[in-house]
């Protein structure tokens, strides 16, 4: 879900996975790093897809771009990255950017575009 109102920042971190194993620790290292970031100060919420061939994008919502550079710096976060590049994703871009406006169904704000 988005947040609310923006102005607000989104994490929108696009990869490709290996060929993963049920025993590689992925899935259990997503699911940590999903609640630790709900702990950060300025979290606002988190969206997350995976298709059949690999490609995921999981976009986070904080609620300035300071608050999501300090999320890039959580020690454990800093880890999981490391071993994102070096095990678990055979590639991977990260955009941060400033959502301005949003709107569609269920945002509150249907027709203000």
């Amino acid at each position: 879900m988005t947040p609310e109102r923006p102005p607000y920042t989104a994490v929108i971190f696009s990869s490709r996975r290996t060929a993963s194993t049920s025993g590689d620790g992925y899935e259990q290292a997503a699911q940590h790093m999903e609640e630790l970031a709900r702990r950060q100060p300025g979290f606002l919420s988190m969206e997350s897809a995976r298709n059949a061939d690999g490609f995921g994008i999981t976009v986070s919502y904080w609620e300035t771009a300071q608050h999501a550079r300090a999320w890039k710096q959580v020690t454990e976060h800093l880890e999981a990255q490391r071993r994102g590049a070096r095990n678990w994703y055979a590639d991977y871009t990260v955009r941060v950017a400033t959502v301005e406006r949003h709107y569609g169904p269920g945002t509150g704000s249907a027709g203000r575009r």
